[in-house]
């Protein structure tokens, strides 16, 4: 009787052990789900990276279970057809004019640092001198100079505050003007890798991530901008802890178009009814893949390495962070392929924006190169950035 009892205890504590083991690992695939998805249809919503979670579906959710049997997570579902994208890969020139100037330095005059003691900091956006628009270095350095000394009243944009300063500008003896004590930028040009087309609308998306200022680090606010053809002519490649980057030159080919946005999730724009044609043409096209399509294992990305073409290399997805906060670091990536490798080191500077094909879906945009392994890097989903190609 007493080993019965014995034997009894042990098989109990076994089996609460396993309960307890089951709803951790519940409440570890609840951390990684997202609370709402978008799909086609709800009884799509499944997550390819996970396919021990059962679903149980209603009109607008989804009810996630581990074996059918522990419940893991509700989400909400929104129910929108997944548009057919034309897949870019062909590198692009960035000309952005900025809404303002930005200021990414100051300055002593003669040991003073009129900005500094108005209460400017470096990354703050200047839009307005005495009520006049600031929309270039020269205009704002012209109110300044004409001044003679007297107090500047200037809109400041820092972050998502707006606010007055007032600037007293000093004399300098050097120049022979009067300095504000900063340096500022209007303006910023570089180079990229083309997401996607929505031919239906002329809208493309390129980057998947901001274009930031170098010496700020902040996201720069387009007044506004183009879109130029480009030819890769070298490239440096990347090493451990040197990332390598692209090089090339604007064509004079026609502007593709005009940029209108700068957000988290890349560059925006239209294009002209011209370069919709020329780079829709015989285009493949793809349908998006929403996150939860996404598995790890092979993939491939469409970029250019010399020239204008793009080409298909291989690559392997090695996570995926389905319930990502970050709008352009979703899944970590890793180069493949053999030829890429040799020429580039894995991801370099200008390839950002490369689409990510996987299962004959476009399902993102390399945004990221790993500084320490230029192998590896993060890409951003595609949902992402159409989300806000869209809005």
């Amino acid at each position: 009787m007493q080993l019965r009892k014995k034997f009894t205890k042990t098989i109990a504590v076994m089996l609460s052990a396993v309960l307890v083991g089951l709803f951790g690992t519940a409440e570890y695939y609840s951390q990684r789900l997202p609370q709402t998805v978008t799909a086609e249809r709800t009884e799509d919503v499944k997550f390819a990276l996970y396919p021990e979670l059962s679903a149980d579906y209603s009109a607008d959710c989804v009810s996630m279970s581990l074996f059918g049997a522990i419940p893991v997570k509700n989400i909400n579902i929104n129910q929108e057809e997944a548009p057919t994208l034309i897949a870019g890969g062909n590198p692009f020139g960035i000309k952005l004019l900025m809404e303002g100037v930005m200021v990414t330095g100051m300055g002593d005059i003669d040991s003073v640092c009129p900005a500094e003691e108005a209460g400017i900091e470096k990354g703050d956006i200047i839009t307005l001198a005495d009520n006049q628009s600031v929309i270039s270095n020269s205009a704002l350095q012209s109110i300044i100079n004409n001044s003679e000394g007297e107090s500047i009243e200037l809109s400041v944009k820092r972050g998502e505050k707006v606010f007055n300063v007032d600037l007293k500008p000093v004399y300098c003896q050097k120049s022979g003007t009067w300095k504000g004590g900063m340096w500022v930028r209007d303006s910023i040009a570089g180079i990229g890798t083309m997401t996607f087309i929505d031919k239906s609308t002329g809208h493309f998306a390129g980057l998947g991530h901001p274009v930031c200022d170098s010496s700020t680090g902040e996201l720069i606010p387009i007044h506004s901008g183009e879109a130029v053809p480009v030819v890769i002519t070298d490239m440096k490649k990347g090493s451990a802890g040197i990332p390598g980057e692209l090089h090339g030159e604007f064509t004079r080919l026609p502007v593709y178009g005009t940029l209108t946005q700068n957000s988290d999730s890349g560059v925006f724009g239209s294009l002209s009814d011209l370069s919709s044609q020329i780079l829709c043409n015989n285009a493949q096209e793809y349908k998006m893949g929403y996150r939860q399509d996404i598995t790890t294992g092979e993939a491939y990305i469409l970029t250019t390495v010399s020239g204008s073409e793009p080409k298909k290399y291989s690559v392997e997805i090695e996570q995926i962070d389905y319930n990502s906060k970050e709008s352009a670091k979703n899944m970590i990536i890793r180069i493949t392929d053999e030829e890429l490798l040799e020429a580039s080191g894995g991801i370099v500077q200008g390839m950002s924006g490369s689409p990510v094909i996987q299962n004959d879906k476009l399902i993102g945009a390399v945004t990221h190169v790993f500084v320490a392994d230029p192998t590896r890097g993060y890409a951003i989903f595609a949902e992402n950035m159409f989300q806000s190609i869209s809005e």
